[in-house]
């Protein structure tokens, strides 16, 4: 990852501000981590993250769970590298059979919630035999009608902006940044 140092230095970088450090970053995934290892320890628990920004929070939540648990992922997404979300498009569907398992689904923000809530509909559709939903951070923002807050998150909180680092992109890029930023608004 890029150091939070050197990242306003990086070719390209984008006119935006730190908003949360790489320190808060860790200290949350700790906190997410410790919520979340009680299901790990149930039998037949599935990781189930949100490709692609939800690859960042996946594989940094498996590195501080222990026990037996399996790992996959799917890949939906309402913004296929734009800056707003249109309709959900599925380009790949979980791998494993989720009925009987106990399945916590990852993804790196709550923003309007559609995704989220969707994937976990697909799992309880697939016979889950429990679903829980799992963020690294969640947006100051309005949801439509329907939408639950996840089940566990890890505190981080990212204003209603466009924001990217931590798994989250702009334009395809700086996903792999260590701390979040927040786009400049223009004027």
């Amino acid at each position: 990852m890029a150091s939070v140092a050197d990242a306003a230095e990086l070719s390209g970088f984008p006119a935006a501000k730190k908003i949360i450090d790489a320190g808060q970053v860790e200290a949350g995934l700790d906190r997410l981590a410790a919520k979340l290892q009680p299901h790990i320890d149930k039998s037949d628990c599935v990781l189930l993250g949100i490709l692609t920004g939800g690859l960042f929070p996946l594989i940094r939540l498996a590195d501080r769970l222990t026990g037996n648990f399996r790992i996959d992922f799917c890949h939906a997404s309402r913004y296929l590298g734009n800056t707003t979300g249109g309709e959900l498009q599925w380009r790949v569907g979980p791998r494993l059979d989720l009925k009987g398992a106990s399945v916590i689904v990852i993804d790196d923000i709550l923003d309007e919630g559609t995704t989220l809530s969707t994937v976990a509909g697909y799992c309880d559709q697939q016979g889950a035999a429990e679903t829980h939903t799992a963020v690294l951070f969640i947006k100051d923002c309005k949801r439509p009608a329907g939408i639950k807050s996840p089940d566990y998150d890890a505190g981080l909180m990212v204003p209603d902006q466009y924001v990217f680092g931590c798994g989250m992109d702009l334009h395809e890029r700086w996903r792999h940044l260590s701390s979040v930023y927040a786009l400049r608004e223009e004027g």
